[in-house]
C-alpha cells in the first residue's frame, strides 16, 4: 500500500513524540512492504510564530491531499494569553471542523503491568477496556459565543441538532456492536434543554441498533462511576465538553495521561489521529516524554484509514509486550525503577515490531 500522511508535530514535546512514532510507521512499512510518504507541516503555537495562523492555509491544503494526518500536541505558557486573537488550540479546532471529523475515539485500557501506579484498589481495574466517542465539532466549544472583551459579561451557548447528534450516535452504537454490545450515553438532561435533545435522539436511534443495551448516564454520575466500577462501561457516548473531561479524567485507569490515542474521524476513511495529552512544556526537549499516546494514534491509523488491521494490532502487541518487560518512561515508573527515555522506549517497540 502506498499512503501520504500529513504529519504535524506542533509544540512542546510534540516534535519528541512525533518522531517516536513515525519510526513506527517506517518500521511497519518495511515489514509489512508498504510505503509511507509525510509531509510536514504547521501547527498550534509553532504556526502562529512562523506563519502567523494555528491554521495556516498551507496546513489545510496539505491536509486536503493527504489520506489521513497524525498530529502530536499544541499549545504552551508562551501562546496562554486569553486575550489573544489566536491561540494554538483554535488551530486544532480549525482543523476538526474544517475535514468534518465528527467522531472522537478515545480507547482506554489498563494495563496489568502498571497497577502499581493508578490510584486506584487493583480490584477496580480488573477488565477495563472502554471507548469514549467524543462528539468533536459541536456543542460549548463551537456554540455562539460572547467574548467578555471590555465588559463584564461573556457567555458560550451549548447548541447541537439532531443531525450532529444522530450521527456521532451512529458511530458509537456500530463501535458498541463490534464490542461487547453496551452503550452508556452520557448527558444532563435533568438540567439542560440541549441534553434533553441529546438524550431523546440518542434513544430513537437506539430503535436501529436493538442488539445494543443502552444506558442513560448523567455526567456527574458518571465521573464517579469511572473510578467505583469502571468494568462496567464498554463504550461511552458523550458530548464534545463532557467527552473531553471524561477522557482525560479516565487516563488515570491507563496509569498515565501519556498512554491514551485518539482517532477524530468523519464519513469517510480519512481521520485525525493524535495523543490525549497535551504539549508539556516543562519536559519539552529533555527527551524523557512517554511516546506511547502517540505511537498507539499512529496504531489507529493503520486501522482506521488505511485499513490494516493486521500491522495495527502488531503496534499495540509491541507496546504491550515492552510494557510487560518492565520498560517505563518517567511518567509510569516507580521513583525506585530507572525510567528510559524518549528513545530507548521507541527502540524496545522496534525491536518488539
Amino acid at each position: 500500500m502506498k499512503a501520504s500522511l500529513m504529519v504535524l508535530p506542533g509544540d512542546g514535546i510534540g516534535p519528541e513524540v512525533m518522531a517516536a512514532a513515525l519510526r513506527v510507521l517506517d518500521r511497519v512499512a518495511q515489514r509489512y512492504g508498504h510505503q509511507f510518504s509525510y509531509r510536514e507541516e504547521l501547527i498550534g503555537g509553532s504556526a502562529i510564530d512562523k506563519a502567523g495562523s494555528s491554521f495556516p492555509e498551507a496546513t489545510r491544503k496539505a491536509g486536503e491531499e493527504a489520506d489521513a494526518i497524525l498530529l502530536a500536541a499544541v499549545g504552551g505558557p508562551q501562546w496562554d494569553n486569553p486575550s489573544a486573537t489566536d491561540r494554538p488550540e483554535r488551530g486544532l479546532l480549525a482543523l476538526r471542523k474544517h475535514f468534518e471529523l465528527f467522531a472522537n475515539l478515545r480507547p482506554v485500557r489498563t494495563y496489568p503491568a502498571l497497577a502499581q501506579h493508578v490510584p486506584l484498589r487493583p480490584d477496580l481495574l480488573v477488565g477495563v477496556d472502554l471507548l469514549f466517542v467524543r462528539e468533536l465539532t459541536g456543542g460549548l466549544y463551537f456554540g455562539p459565543r460572547k467574548e467578555m472583551g471590555t465588559g463584564d459579561e461573556a457567555y458560550d451557548t451549548l447548541l447541537y441538532t439532531r443531525p450532529e447528534i444522530e450521527r456521532v450516535a451512529n458511530v458509537a452504537f456500530r463501535a458498541a456492536q463490534r464490542r461487547r454490545k453496551k452503550l452508556a450515553s452520557v448527558d444532563k438532561a435533568n438540567v439542560l434543554a440541549s441534553m434533553r435533545l441529546w438524550r431523546s435522539t440518542v434513544i430513537k436511534v437506539h430503535e436501529e441498533y436493538s442488539d445494543v443495551q443502552l444506558e442513560h448516564v448523567l455526567v456527574d454520575a458518571c465521573a464517579m462511576h469511572l473510578l467505583t466500577r469502571p468494568a462496567s462501561f464498554d463504550v461511552i457516548l458523550a458530548e464534545n465538553m463532557f467527552g473531553d473531561i471524561l477522557s482525560d479524567e479516565a487516563s488515570v485507569l491507563a496509569g498515565s495521561l501519556g498512554m491514551l490515542p485518539s482517532a477524530s474521524l468523519g464519513a469517510t476513511s480519512f481521520g485525525l489521529y493524535e495523543p490525549v495529552h497535551g504539549s508539556a512544556p516543562d519536559i519539552a526537549g529533555k527527551g524523557i516524554a512517554n511516546p506511547i499516546g502517540t505511537i498507539l494514534s499512529a496504531a489507529m491509523l493503520l486501522r482506521y484509514s488505511l485499513q490494516l488491521e493486521t500491522e495495527a494490532a502488531a503496534v499495540e502487541a509491541a507496546v504491550d509486550a515492552v510494557l510487560a518487560d518492565g520498560l517505563r518512561t518517567a511518567d509510569i515508573a516507580r521513583r525506585d525503577e530507572g525510567a528510559a527515555s524518549t528513545t530507548e522506549f521507541t527502540e524496545a517497540v522496534l525491536a518488539k515490531l
